[in-house]
Formats: structure tokens, C-alpha cells, sequence
């Protein structure tokens, strides 16, 4: 009996979950934007370079009023891929690099070739540089900021860096399995890191935080609080979903992502799969694709509509496959399949179909039929998808709940809106803190229920579906061909 807590650093806030450890219900939350702006739309777009300060200013602002009183365990997930450099007396040797950073393109097409391109790094580290991944950050330090590049004697991720500054700053960094992952430079197949590859991409070696197991602690603080070893937002909130063998979660924001719990890590030779690790000893693979509600509004846009649900309105008077439209979503060239230069294309038009209801469908279809190409990437692969969980605001557009189940292929849940990276954090917490008591195996974490919402099954419109799907691929393979081998 007890109760701990799980805070997710976001890129603009920080949300608090007070939970009971049994039962997981939420007792209590707390919530407090940065103070400084994570994503400051300069030059480009590009993600500002942010003072790690800011994260801790706004944990102390959500955990205000005695959130925390009485909380015997604390759990740390925050956003992943941003890069903290350290000093040799662990100072940062500049603000933190995050997000996807477009001015480290060029160092990660830098990163690809010095290896010897995409299938020798999907087979050290399990996934091919992006210019998010910390390893790009590190080599663009080096081509950038040579002299701060020096200085470098350490890095670390978000929750890496709010683990230690919550346990005092101890000589000892940590991460986790999951955090290490996504950093380009530690496998989930070998449970190693690459130094190698740190080298490589900054020119020195540097300290890099020892990986802990699911269930161990980070430390303790001088007040006895607990602090478990925190992870990355996705893993965390794959952990508060409470996904397992089985389930897949589709997330759709501007870009999309498919990923799903595995047993075994997989390395993909072309690099269309991100090999990451989960929050509970399993592994995590995770495929992208560069256009999902950025098609929605672009159609929005085209059509005089001002956002996704009207869109989604109108593609409700049209019918399953939009009278033969097909709309290949690939409007920022496309990540999967790997076409980095091509663009979108309309097929199939006709007289009887030019009609405004008929391109909004396309428009959903041409969406989720490029994130069911994602989930056949894993299901090449042997990952079993049964459930699909939906994330994001579009997860609630009738068009989308409509036409999923029978383009995917499986039940659809879109869960109840809640703080799931924070709840898997807090769930870590109550792992940890009960393992420590000697309460709990370290093998199997507290069984919390899982997230709850509306499910969809494909039903009757299964051989529809299914044959929008067809119809889809055949255009695709027409317009691209052989670019989608699985």
C-alpha cells in the first residue's frame, strides 16, 4: 500500500500524477507550463535550443500546494531525442538540443554515408540516423560548434537529466533501456552501446549513462524518496495504454507512427523500422511516416474547409474507396516507403467522381492506408497486431473511426483522453518502489488496468476495406514501383 508519482516533461509542460500503487487510480494531478517556449518557430521552423532549466522550473511549479506529500516513489518520463551536453563537472555545455531539429539533416545524411549507409546502421543500433536522433545532434555539435563539441564530456536525454538533478546530481548517470534506444548509439538487440558510433559522430568519446533495468531504481534522494529509472515518452506511454503482445498503437499528429510490443528487437536492412526498446523488458519496434494530419488539413485547406472535422463531415456523404479516388499522402516526400524527394499524387479520376465529398474521403483513406502500409511492415516482420489503439485529436473524427478497422485490419480502441506517459511513469514508480520493499516480482510489473474507450471492429466493411486497401497498393506500386519491398 502507497501511493507515487509519475511526471511527463513534454516539450512546453510538465503534467503530475499522483497514484495509488494497487490500483493505479489517480488521487491526484498537477500540471505547469515551461516558462520558456520549447519551440520557438524561427529560421526554418526549427525547434529552439532550450535552458534544461526550464524543465525543472515547471516540475516545481506542477508539483506546487503539496501535490507530492506523502508520495513514496517517483517515476520520470519527458520528451525523447533531445540532446544534453555535459561538462566535465556536469554543467551544460549549451541549451539542450531537441525535437526534430531540421538544421541536423545534413549531419545525419552525413552519419548514414560515414557507416556505410542505411542497412549497416539499421544492423548495429537498430534504426537508421534521423535528424532527431541524439547522434545527429552529436555531429552537428561537431561540424557546428566545434569548440562546445570539446567540451562535451557527457550526454544525456531529458529524463536522464531530471532523474539526476532529482536525486542531487550523483557521480553515477542513468537512463533506461528505452531512452538508450533512441539515441543512435546503443542497440536493443545487444543491450550495448556503441561508442564507436559516438566517436564517429563527435570525434572523442564521452560518458554515457549506465542503462537500467525496468524495475530498478535510479537511487534515492536524502529524504527516502524513490526514484526509478524514468524512460522515454513513447515507451511510458505505451506502458500507462497498457499495450502487450498483440496491440499496436497508431499516433496520429502531422507525421504518423505505428509501433508495437515485440519479443525480440528487429533489425530492418532498408531501415523503415525504428528497433526501440519498451518500458517492461520487451522491445518496441516503431515505424514512421512523414504525412497523416498534414494530408487532412492540406485537404481541408484545398477544399475551402477550415479544419479536419469539417473534412471529415463531408468525406461522411461519400462511400468506402471515394468512387475510385486514390490519394497517395506522400506531401512531404515519404519516410515509409522511403521516397525522401517524391510528392502526393490524386489516381483515379473520373467525371462522376470529381466531386467535393469524394476527395475528402480520399483524403482519410489516403491517410490510413499509408499507416496500414506501416503496420504491414511489422506484420512482415512477424509482430502480431490484433488491436490497434488510435491516438491523437483526428483518432475522434467520425471519418477516421469509420474507415480504420476494415483498412487495418483489426479491432480499433480509441482510448479515453488521459496523461498516459505520466500514468506509465507513475506505474515504473510503483514497480520499482515495490521491488525494492520486496513486494513485487522484477519481472512482472503491477498490474494496472489498461486504458479504456470506444472500440471499433471492421465487421461488414471488412471486404471493403479491404479492397480500398488493394486499390491503394496497386496505384502505389504503378506510381512507385518497388519501393515498397517488404
Amino acid at each position: 500500500m502507497g501511493i507515487v508519482a509519475g511526471l511527463d516533461s513534454s516539450p512546453d509542460s510538465t503534467r503530475i500524477v499522483v497514484c495509488d500503487t494497487d490500483t493505479g487510480a489517480v488521487l491526484r494531478q498537477g500540471y505547469a507550463p515551461h516558462p520558456v517556449a520549447a519551440a520557438d518557430q524561427g529560421d526554418g521552423g526549427r525547434p529552439a535550443d532550450v535552458d534544461p532549466q526550464a524543465w525543472l522550473l515547471s516540475l516545481g511549479d506542477a508539483a506546487g500546494g503539496g501535490l507530492l506529500e506523502g508520495v513514496q516513489a517517483i517515476g520520470v518520463s519527458a520528451q525523447q531525442n533531445a540532446l544534453v551536453p555535459l561538462d566535465h563537472q556536469g554543467g551544460t555545455v549549451r541549451p539542450a538540443l531537441i525535437g526534430n531539429d531540421r538544421r541536423t539533416q545534413a549531419a545525419a545524411a552525413y552519419l548514414v554515408d560515414a557507416l556505410g549507409g542505411r542497412e549497416a546502421w539499421a544492423q548495429s543500433v537498430g534504426c537508421v540516423p534521423q535528424p532527431a536522433h541524439p547522434v545527429a545532434k552529436l555531429r552537428w555539435l561537431a561540424a557546428n560548434e566545434p569548440d562546445n563539441a570539446q567540451r562535451v564530456a557527457a550526454a544525456v536525454q531529458a529524463h536522464d537529466w531530471l532523474v539526476w538533478q532529482l536525486l542531487g546530481r550523483p557521480a553515477r548517470r542513468t537512463t533506461d533501456r528505452g531512452g538508450a534506444s533512441g539515441t543512435g548509439y546503443w542497440s536493443a538487440a545487444t543491450g550495448g552501446y556503441r561508442p564507436d558510433l559516438v566517436e564517429l559522430a563527435l570525434g572523442h568519446q564521452i560518458q554515457l549513462p549506465d542503462v537500467l533495468g525496468p524495475a530498478e531504481a535510479a537511487g534515492t534522494t536524502p529524504e527516502g524518496l524513490l526514484i526509478s529509472a524514468g524512460t522515454g515518452q513513447t515507451m511510458a506511454a505505451a506502458f500507462g495504454l497498457g499495450i502487450g503482445l498483440g496491440d499496436a498503437v497508431v499516433s496520429l499528429g502531422a507525421s504518423g507512427s505505428v509501433m508495437a510490443v515485440h519479443r525480440e528487437a528487429l533489425a530492418d536492412p532498408g531501415g523503415m523500422i525504428t528497433s526501440l526498446a519498451d518500458a517492461t523488458g520487451m522491445h518496441l519496434p516503431v515505424v514512421h511516416t512523414l504525412n497523416a494530419v498534414r494530408t487532412l488539413r492540406g485537404a481541408a485547406e484545398l477544399l475551402g474547409l477550415p479544419d479536419p472535422a469539417a473534412l471529415s463531415e463531408l468525406a461522411m456523404k461519400s462511400t468506402p474507396g471515394a468512387h475510385g479516388l486514390v490519394l497517395l499522402p506522400y506531401l512531404e516526400g515519404e519516410r515509409t516507403p522511403h521516397l525522401p524527394h517524391t510528392a502526393g499524387t490524386l489516381a483515379g479520376l473520373r467525371r462522376e467522381a470529381m466531386k467535393p465529398e469524394h476527395l475528402a474521403r480520399a483524403a482519410f483513406e489516403g491517410m490510413l492506408c499509408g499507416l496500414a502500409d506501416a503496420l504491414d511492415v511489422l506484420r512482415g516482420r512477424g509482430v502480431e497486431v490484433r488491436r490497434v489503439f488510435l491516438l491523437g485529436a483526428a483518432a475522434d473524427l467520425p471519418a477516421v473511426q469509420a474507415a480504420a478497422p476494415s483498412l487495418f485490419g483489426a479491432q480499433v480502441v480509441v482510448p479515453q483522453p488521459a496523461e498516459y506517459a505520466a500514468l506509465g511513469a507513475a506505474r515504473q514508480a510503483a514497480w520499482a518502489f515495490g521491488v525494492s520493499r520486496g513486494g513485487l516480482d522484477p519481472h512482472s510489473p503491477p498490474a494496472w488496468p489498461g486504458a479504456t474507450g470506444q472500440v471499433f471492429a471492421p465487421g461488414d466493411e471488412l471486404a471493403a476495406g479491404q479492397a480500398v486497401r488493394q486499390q491503394y497498393m496497386a496505384v502505389r506500386e504503378q506510381i512507385h514501383p518497388g519501393a515498397f519491398a517488404l
